[in-house]
């Protein structure tokens, strides 16, 4: 499993979550229950700003903030690469996630 954040999301993240290279905290993405992604039902992805981020699944650094997925979430991800971007076009106020089967399942 991959997970690839693009600059435009590396920079929402930086103004809307408080995070960068001057910051501790991490962007940790994982699975919930109710709602629904283009490769789940019943389940949504989430996101949390972890000050104390541990238990490494998937680990990426980019431009001094630290993203991940903790080995106990990598279930929600099986199957799949995750990239984040930011595209204001289409929604001004989130991030949006782009699933590729990556051939594990």
């Amino acid at each position: 499993m991959k997970l690839q954040i693009t600059d435009a999301a590396v920079k929402w993240f930086e103004d809307e979550m408080n995070v960068g290279p001057d910051q501790t905290a991490a962007i940790r993405f994982y699975g919930k229950l109710y709602g629904r992604t283009k490769v789940h039902h019943g389940f949504s992805i989430a996101l949390a700003r972890e000050l104390q981020p541990h238990n490494f699944g998937v680990k990426v650094e980019k431009d001094g903030v630290t993203f991940y997925i903790e080995e106990d979430d990598l279930w929600f991800f099986k199957g799949y690469d995750l990239e984040v971007d930011y595209d204001p076009e289409k929604d001004p106020d989130n991030v949006q996630y782009e699933w590729t089967e990556n051939g594990e399942l």
